[in-house]
């Protein structure tokens, strides 16, 4: 129950109207036994300044940022963590000792988390990914941290994806930029397949970023993970897994980033993650598998091809 001692908690964008972020926050909040409330702000890219003085006022222990301000706050805190930095976007605001906002990323423990049980199958081996948004560089990150010996991002847009290369590749040396063309013969080589475009997006759902030639490329027993996880499976994963795949989808990394943050706000390791994932399963059932549904939305998102 809320109470004049509640502590807040938010996730600042725009949209936020069907974030999973209270449903997965509060869950947790409430398993630590913390007297503190998880909300949706929307707040416009012209005030976010204005937002962030007013969370710091009310005292407010820590914020999520999504879309469009990932990038846009970096510039407003006393701190960024090199891995926030490298990824060029900050999902996570913290208190430092001195009561100023510092900034992280947990999305690349996010998107590691289902794979680490069985990460010894990707160190030394080729990861592609698809697309070249704000997502991809959070997955650059974390197929790095797998031991991923060659990293290749495909896009369309050649200008778009030299940029991207340009920014990654002083800190992800392995990292090759692919012509979408020439997608479907580095696929045979792939022990990892991750999809960060929102092709496959509900209402999108028969849509698939692979075409057939690709899909038989694929190599039976490598992992395809798509960062989407409405709708569940995506046809990308009924695909995968048709031709002998392992399929990962989004909403494990969405829990797992949640997670983090919450162990970073609380300073308690023990987060019952479980529970916030049988929360997101049943708020999704509620809203008939509707919404948005990727693990990293992202400014760049939609144009990251």
């Amino acid at each position: 129950m809320i109470s004049a001692s509640t502590r807040l908690l938010a996730v600042i964008g725009q949209p936020v109207r069907h974030s999973l972020s209270p449903v997965l926050q509060n869950i947790g909040i409430a398993a630590l036994g913390k007297d503190w409330c998880y909300l949706a702000l929307a707040v416009s890219a012209d005030r976010l300044g204005d937002a962030l003085t007013g969370l710091d006022a009310i005292g407010a222990i820590g914020v999520n940022v999504t879309i469009p301000h990932k990038q846009a706050v970096m510039p407003l805190l006393a701190e960024v963590t090199p891995l926030a930095r490298r990824i060029g976007a900050v999902n996570t605001l913290y208190r430092l000792t001195d009561g100023r906002w510092g900034g992280t990323n947990t999305d690349v423990e996010g998107f590691i988390a289902p794979l680490r049980p069985d990460a010894e199958r990707f160190r030394g081996g080729t990861a592609v990914i698809l697309g070249n948004g704000g997502s991809a560089r959070a997955v650059v990150a974390a197929v790095l941290e797998l031991g991923c010996r060659r990293i290749l991002v495909a896009g369309r847009n050649v200008r778009r994806l030299g940029a991207f290369v340009s920014h990654c590749r002083g800190w992800a040396p392995g990292l090759e930029g692919l012509a979408w063309e020439a997608l479907q013969g580095q696929l045979r080589q792939a022990a990892l397949v991750v999809n960060c475009t929102p092709v496959g997006m509900h209402p999108d759902d028969d849509s698939s970023p692979l075409d057939p030639g690709c899909l038989d490329a694929l190599q039976a027993g490598s992992c395809v993970y798509d960062l989407i996880y409405v709708p569940r499976p995506t046809r990308l994963l009924q695909q995968a897994t048709a031709h002998g795949c392992d399929g990962q989808d989004g909403l494990e990394m969405l829990v797992q980033q949640g997670a983090a943050a919450l162990r970073i706000w609380s300073g308690c390791q023990q987060v019952d993650s479980a529970a916030m994932r049988e929360g997101a399963l049943q708020a999704l059932a509620a809203r008939g598998g509707q919404g948005r549904g990727q693990a990293v939305p992202s400014e760049p998102l939609a144009s990251g091809l």
